[in-house]
């Protein structure tokens, strides 16, 4: 499974939960102000418990954007080292959007949320309903851009990454229908071509 980085926004945001992080596919960055003197203790505990899968970065300048730069920086490096990775960017700030725009079309994937609990591959964990898992799916797809899956295989693989390999043969097997009883994914041999909603 890709490593999915995530780069947490602390002066934006203070994530309530941080053990829904606590798996091998997640690594952890959370950006600290040069302003900020305090985290919460429950917030320092789910970091050490990740071990070398969390740090911290602190920022020694201030300035409008300063972290965002550093974000910006460190999505860049580790993308170098490792292009499968996915990045979630956890932040209120819309200033990202152009960032993630563009890494999207450098293939690079990406995405901005306002919560960690609000990461896709957290909400596929935590879903039950076909209808949530279908949902999450279709989301997935659109958040990928023209990195989408092309054949079959890929696309099964990648429903089943989603869910973190919890699914069932069967249960693989039904959500593709769904995908394509609903028109969302049409299937040509074993090419695959999409009209996601907009």
């Amino acid at each position: 499974m890709r490593t999915n980085y995530v780069l947490i926004d602390y002066e934006n945001v203070q994530p309530d939960t941080m053990a829904v992080l606590d798996n091998e596919h997640f690594k952890v960055i959370v950006f600290i102000g040069a302003n900020q003197a305090k985290i919460p203790f429950e917030m320092a505990l789910a970091i050490q418990r990740m071990g070398d899968r969390a740090e911290y970065i602190k920022i020694a300048g201030n300035g409008s954007n300063a972290l965002d730069f550093h974000i910006a920086f460190y999505i860049g490096q580790i993308a170098t080292q490792e292009p499968q990775a996915y990045f979630h960017i956890i932040s209120k700030d819309t200033g990202f959007d152009p960032l993630v725009q563009h890494l999207k079309t450098r293939k690079i994937l990406a995405c901005r949320t306002h919560d960690v609990a609000d990461i896709t591959i957290v909400k596929a964990a935590n879903s039950k309903s076909p209808s949530e898992q279908l949902s999450l799916i279709v989301t997935n797809l659109q958040q990928r851009g023209t990195g989408k899956p092309r054949t079959v295989k890929t696309l099964t693989n990648t429903i089943n990454s989603l869910f973190q390999g919890q699914l069932s043969e069967q249960g693989l097997s039904s959500l593709l229908d769904e995908l394509q009883k609903q028109g969302i994914v049409t299937i040509h041999d074993t090419r695959v071509s999409y009209a996601l909603p907009i």
